[in-house]
C-alpha cells in the first residue's frame, strides 16, 4: 500500500513560479515510476511528467517541456515538480501518482495505481 500526499499548490500570476511536492509512504517507492498529472474542469487527466525509481530517466508532455522539471528525493520518499514560466492553461487539479509499471508506459493513467488527493494549481492573467 502506498499513500500519496501532495502539496504546494496555490495562485500565482502568469510568468511565475510553483514547486509542487509529493510525499510517499511505503516500502516502494525507490522502485516506483512516479509521474504528475494534471485535470482542468470539464477536461480528461492528462500526463504531465514522470520519472523513473533511480531518477535517471525523466519524461515531459510537450506543452511543459523546458518549463517544468521533475525530481525526486528517495531518501524522503518524495517527489517534486517545479513548474517555472507558468501559463494560464497550466491551471488545474494537479495529481500525483505511483507505478510500477514499465517506463514505456508512464503517459498512461490506467498504468499507475496510487493516486494522491491532488492539489489545484491557479495561474492568473
Amino acid at each position: 500500500q502506498v499513500q500519496l500526499v501532495e502539496s504546494g499548490g496555490g495562485l500565482v500570476q502568469a510568468g511565475g513560479s510553483l514547486r509542487l511536492s509529493c510525499a510517499a509512504s511505503g516500502r516502494t517507492f525507490s522502485s516506483s515510476v512516479m509521474g504528475w498529472f494534471r485535470q482542468a474542469p470539464g477536461k480528461e487527466r492528462e500526463f504531465v511528467a514522470a520519472i523513473s525509481g533511480s531518477g535517471g530517466s525523466t519524461g515531459y508532455a510537450d506543452s511543459v517541456k523546458g518549463r517544468f522539471t521533475i525530481s525526486r528525493d528517495n531518501a524522503k520518499a518524495t517527489v517534486y515538480l517545479q513548474m517555472d514560466s507558468l501559463k494560464p492553461e497550466d491551471t488545474a487539479v494537479y495529481y500525483c501518482a505511483a507505478s510500477s509499471a514499465a517506463w514505456g508506459r508512464r503517459v498512461l493513467p490506467a498504468s499507475y495505481r496510487y493516486w494522491g488527493q491532488g492539489t489545484q494549481v491557479t495561474v492568473s492573467s
